[in-house]
């Protein structure tokens, strides 16, 4: 399997001097495999030199499954300046996480708008189909890929491309569920030590892989001043990483304001973060036109890290929260996503609502007067027709006890105040997926 590098910036192109060790194009990642089926990871300006590879080289029409992580504009500006859309005969197939902004169509034809662009999408030549993917198993060109939702403020997924006995995982634009990673009374350092089981399932869909190809686009320093924004730091991708046996990991997605001496100095200190995690892993933070080819292991279980194909719609949507003004913002997000929204003030009122009618999810405050939000799952989960009811908890108290009690009790996720509301019904999205991927008991 090889795998190149057209595009490794993130947020905005940065041309220029300062950027040309590392690159100044924004995402995108091309991974052929042994059979030839090619798959192009996000489609920022990195995709123009890419698409004019494959003129140059190809005289006959061009195959691509398009795989994007979502649709901000620095992963899908390059769209338009695609080489082989505009060759009649070629084959394209774009693909992205089923969302509330409309179809994949709709999104890309926005910004080829007359207005924005001389050339309208239905004017491309080439064939183009598109394609809504959601958290699962897939097969795409006979290859398997998994898809997993990451953490970001839109709807977003990482991918797991499996074949030729390797896997490559690319994992853009991901941030910790948890600023703490490591339990307090476990040993770092190994999957099932980590605190967040969001973190948890991260690493554990990264397991054995060969190539991981992630976000780290802040050093610790810079994160608490970019929490919410839906990054990486370095040291959180490392641990993780060697947590979970990968071989190889290229760190990507670089800030515009990192030039080549910051990346430098970024990539020596997370190499020196695996070292003192003791782990065999090659760290390198990647740059464009670097291509690499990947040899199969013989001990490598390809082994599927998602359960069954999830689908995503419209759910019924408890809401549980004793401040109005938050419910007021969460309803009118939620509806935009097009949930029923039903509200509680409290826990009683929840339990008595649920007792009626039991919704397909629950949005749960942790701290409420009377009946609080931790006594309202305990209670859920202790009758056998509510046990199962995807619960997304949120308070201001994002402590090590107060996650490791909620998830105790059987949370689906928790999310920390403050929060934007795109993270709220991106969550509440992944809790779905995940919720009708899970095998029934």
């Amino acid at each position: 399997m090889k795998v190149k590098f057209w595009g490794t910036r993130g947020s905005i192109a940065t041309p220029g001097p300062a950027t040309n060790r590392f690159g100044g194009n924004t995402s995108c990642v091309e991974v052929v495999t042994a059979a030839g089926v090619r798959f192009v990871l996000d489609c920022g300006t990195g995709a123009r030199l890419l698409g004019m590879h494959l003129a140059a080289t190809n005289s006959k029409p061009v195959s691509a499954n398009i795989l994007l992580t979502h649709t901000h504009w620095d992963h899908i500006q390059g769209f338009p300046f695609f080489a082989p859309a505009f060759m009649p005969g070629s084959r394209i197939a774009a693909y992205a996480p089923k969302g509330s902004s409309g179809s994949l169509s709709k999104v890309l034809s926005g910004q080829m708008e007359f207005t924005y662009f001389p050339v309208e999408l239905e004017q491309l030549p080439a064939a183009i189909s598109y394609h809504d993917l959601t958290e699962g198993v897939h097969e795409i060109d006979g290859v398997r890929v998994l898809a997993q939702y990451l953490n970001h403020p839109a709807s977003t997924l990482g991918y797991r491309i499996e074949a030729d006995g390797v896997s490559v995982l690319y994992l853009c634009d991901h941030e910790p569920f948890s600023e703490t990673i490591w339990r307090s009374d476990a040993a770092p350092g190994r999957i099932d030590s980590i605190l967040h089981t969001g973190d948890r399932r991260h690493a554990e869909f990264m397991v054995d892989a060969d190539l991981v190809i992630h976000d780290a686009q802040y050093t610790p320093d810079e994160y608490p001043a970019k929490k919410n924004w839906g990054h990486s730091a370095y040291p959180y991708v490392v641990e993780l990483a060697a947590a979970a046996g990968v071989r190889q990991v290229v760190l990507t997605h670089h800030d515009p304001v990192h030039d080549d001496s910051f990346i430098e100095r970024m990539e020596r200190e997370a190499r020196a973060v695996a070292e003192r995690r003791g782990a065999g892993i090659d760290v390198r933070c990647a740059w464009e036109g670097w291509e690499v080819q990947l040899q199969p292991h013989t001990d490598q279980p390809l082994t599927a890290a998602v359960a069954g194909t999830a689908h995503t719609g419209a759910v019924r949507v408890l809401l549980v929260d004793d401040d109005p003004d938050l419910r007021a913002l969460a309803r009118r997000a939620l509806v935009r996503d097009g949930h029923e929204v039903s509200e509680a003030c409290d826990g009683g009122e929840a339990l008595k609502m649920v007792a009626d009618s039991i919704p397909d999810l629950i949005v749960l405050d942790l701290l409420m007067p009377h009946v609080d939000g931790l006594e309202v799952l305990a209670a859920l989960r202790e009758k056998p027709d509510t046990a199962r009811i995807p619960v997304l908890l949120f308070t201001s108290l994002g402590n090590e006890n107060c996650i490791r009690t909620g998830f105790e009790l059987g949370a689906t996720d928790y999310l920390v105040k403050p929060f934007t509301m795109p993270q709220l019904t991106a969550r509440v999205r992944a809790c779905i997926a995940r919720a009708s991927a899970a095998p029934a008991q």
